[in-house]
């Protein structure tokens, strides 16, 4: 059992997520997307020629591409392209010394759990404000085994060898209409490269918060283990309740060689003016294994489905997702698993919960081609429906060719009972309690998956956000 300092160091209280500090930037792009905008963006950051190009090669093809038109593209009508920030910085490279972070970065950070986090049970921490990386620290121990832990423009200048060999292999930037934007305008994010053969016992861990109005966050990450390594990253995500509409569209990129392992956690609380728009894929060598553990609350609307390509002979990929729509929210969220080997293993498990007029979907790819030998895939959508106005859909699209593979799928539908509702108002609970208890033992064998700091984090979200759906 963990002690009770280190409870107290993870209880943190989300809700305190909303603040946000007055403006002060050195480095400011303004308003709008154009060549312009990459100019500032490159040159603030002093980049190599070849950068500049690719930005302006993505903003040519962000362009080209039209919205989506299907799923939940009603609602991206609505982002203003023009109208978005899409550099913010306070000026000065990333600190090691925490007591170097400007006073109002330090005081966000610190309101939310850093840098005490960091000295209870992490191997490093990253913490981004806006565009930029604010503090950055790996453990001594660590950079001594060769782990590399920096932001993204770091890697680049510093690490280009192994930065420029998989930046943008795992998504291209045509992938997508937000993959490339992100292509064009990426600033800051994590990259962690970590060496054959070393395990990272601890976990690695980065923050990214939202401060400004009108601002889009577009971190780019990317994470390579070598063979036979290990490490897992964790990641939290907040930002302060504006009217206007802000954008948060990363890119995630995890490359796992031959035997290497690889978990991704994230526990988003967005406020319910983002619009969150993210692609993260994985890309899993002979037996290596990446695993996305992924939990979204909060947003106006959610569109991420992490994925992982199967490239190597018994490679396994697992993506375990819950997601919580409150009124006026969109979660579509699922995931992606492309079998591409023989003897290669996926499991997505899925939970939603929809509250008042939330909408929640599961939408989900698996592909398994027929030339494939002893491919295995399992599939479970479960769905929590709080009342009679809140709304789920799932739309399972799994390929199977040829007879030498093994599925399954198993997808479920329920509402919280009133009859256990009052039951547990019968006996003291107010029915804000007993709904969070509801939905917690509705996710609870996913909870599980988590690390105890977030396991309980989680569930202090839960509990807020049912609280805040009574009366």
């Amino acid at each position: 059992m963990p002690d009770s300092a280190t409870l107290e160091a993870v209880n943190i209280d989300q809700d305190e997520g909303a603040f946000s500090y007055p403006e002060d930037y050195k480095h400011d792009a303004g308003t709008g997307l154009n060549e312009g905008t990459l100019d500032y963006i490159s040159d603030i950051k002093k980049e190599a020629d070849w950068l500049r190009e690719f930005r302006k090669k993505a903003l040519k093809v962000f362009n080209d591409k039209p919205m989506p038109t299907h799923w939940a593209s009603d609602d991206l009508e609505n982002i203003i392209f023009q109208n978005i920030r899409y550099y913010l910085a306070k000026g000065g490279a990333p600190t090691r010394n925490w007591d170097e972070v400007p006073d109002d970065v330090k005081e966000t950070f610190e309101r939310l759990g850093i840098p005490e986090k960091e000295r209870k049970f992490l191997a490093g921490v990253e913490a981004q404000f806006d565009s930029e990386a604010a503090y950055s620290n790996v453990k001594e121990a660590l950079s001594k085994e060769g782990v590399i832990f920096v932001n993204s423009t770091e890697g680049l200048r510093e690490h280009p060898e192994l930065f420029r060999k998989w930046f943008g292999k795992v998504i291209p930037t045509g992938d997508n209409k937000f993959s490339a934007l992100n292509s064009a305008v990426f600033s800051g994010g994590s990259f962690i490269y970590v060496p054959p053969g070393v395990k990272v016992k601890h976990p690695l861990q980065a923050y990214f918060r939202i401060n400004a109005e009108n601002f889009g966050q577009f971190e780019r990450t990317l994470i390579i283990v070598d063979e036979g390594a290990e490490v897992t990253y964790m990641e939290g995500c907040t930002a302060p309740k504006f009217e206007t509409a802000t954008l948060h569209s990363a890119v995630v990129e995890l490359v796992a060689m031959k035997d290497a392992k690889i978990q991704y956690i994230t526990v988003q609380n967005w406020s319910n003016n983002v619009f969150n728009l993210v692609t993260k894929r994985g890309l899993a060598h002979e037996n290596a294994e990446i695993r996305w553990i992924d939990c979204n609350i909060g947003s106006r609307l959610t569109m991420k489905y992490p994925g992982v390509i199967m490239k190597g002979r018994k490679a396994r990929g697992e993506v375990i997702s819950i997601a919580l729509a409150n009124d006026g929210q969109h979660q579509d969220t699922g995931a992606k698993m492309i079998h591409a080997a023989d003897e290669t293993t996926s499991n997505v498990v899925a939970k939603s919960i929809s509250v008042g007029t939330g909408v929640s979907t599961y939408r989900g790819q698996v592909h398994i081609p027929k030339h494939l030998k002893g491919c295995k895939n399992n599939t479970e959508c479960d769905a929590l429906l709080i009342n009679s106005t809140s709304k789920t859909d799932t739309y399972p699209a799994i390929t199977v060719k040829g007879n030498e593979h093994s599925t399954q799928h198993e997808a479920s539908v329920s509402q919280v009972s009133e009859d256990q509702i009052f039951y547990m108002k019968q006996r003291g609970l107010s029915e804000g309690e007993a709904m969070s208890l509801s939905v917690n033992g509705f996710v609870n064998d996913l909870v599980r998956e988590f690390p105890m700091e977030y396991s309980v984090e989680l569930k202090r979200l839960i509990d807020m956000e049912m609280e805040d759906s009574v009366g």
